[in-house]
């Protein structure tokens, strides 16, 4: 059975993500960095580690071994306005978002014969938004890593960028408010398929770019059309 590895992959799309591969056939690796209680709970073979922490991640790597698929979904937001950011705010964000990504596709890619690397952006990669300059600046530059590592990998490793629009988790309804009828209605309204995503179509997505064999340095954007870009 080929393996497949997913960071951040215990909780929310994440989890998600790693329950799709495992119905494709993967033995799926999750890796978490605190939450051992949703690690527990997600019945998956899984590692701790910060994928901002490149020795620790080197370490898991080796213990993992060969994979065929990984997706770098790991991520964090500290939402401030750029003039109340500290240097640990900025780094904090990027070091896990962007880093964390290089970190792990440069330990696991060495160990692959052929597969496929999935980087998780945002839409936020591409418009910029207010109070969120560490993590757009983050999820910009995974959108182009991507392109980069699609080049020099290919063509027996592909790699894609699966971007998630607005997709109903517990943490986006505690960023964006969502409980709040007023603005789950306005956000709703923004949106041409008339609803918020789910996590099930993200993974559709994912299912698509693992099994997609002519893909690669692509984005695959599932916002129920909110960006048409």
């Amino acid at each position: 059975m080929s393996l497949a590895v997913v960071s951040g992959g215990t909780r929310g799309i994440g989890l998600a993500l790693s329950r799709r591969l495992t119905k494709l056939g993967y033995e799926v690796v999750a890796l978490y960095r605190s939450d051992s209680a949703a690690a527990e709970a997600s019945g998956l073979r899984t590692y701790q580690v910060d994928v901002a922490d490149p020795d620790a991640v080197a370490v898991v790597a080796d213990k993992i071994g060969p994979i065929s698929v990984l997706v770098n979904n790991a991520g964090v937001n500290i939402d401030k306005p750029f003039l109340d950011l500290s240097v640990q705010d900025w780094k904090t964000v990027v070091d896990t978002n962007l880093s964390g990504a290089f970190y792990l596709t440069k330990a696991f890619v060495p160990m692959m014969d052929e597969g496929t690397v999935i980087n998780v952006g945002a839409t936020t990669g591409m418009r910029a938004r207010a109070n969120g300059a560490n993590y757009c600046a983050s999820k910009a530059g995974l959108l182009h890593l991507t392109k980069c590592l699609a080049l020099e990998l290919a063509p027996k490793i592909r790699v894609n960028c699966l971007i998630p629009g607005m997709t109903e988790t517990d943490e986006l309804v505690t960023r964006f408010r969502l409980d709040d009828p007023v603005a789950r209605a306005q956000v709703i309204s923004e949106i041409p398929v008339g609803r918020m995503g789910t996590v099930e179509d993200v993974a559709d997505g994912l299912e698509f770019l693992v099994n997609g064999t002519y893909v690669t340095g692509q984005k695959l954007i599932v916002d129920g059309g909110q960006w048409m870009w």
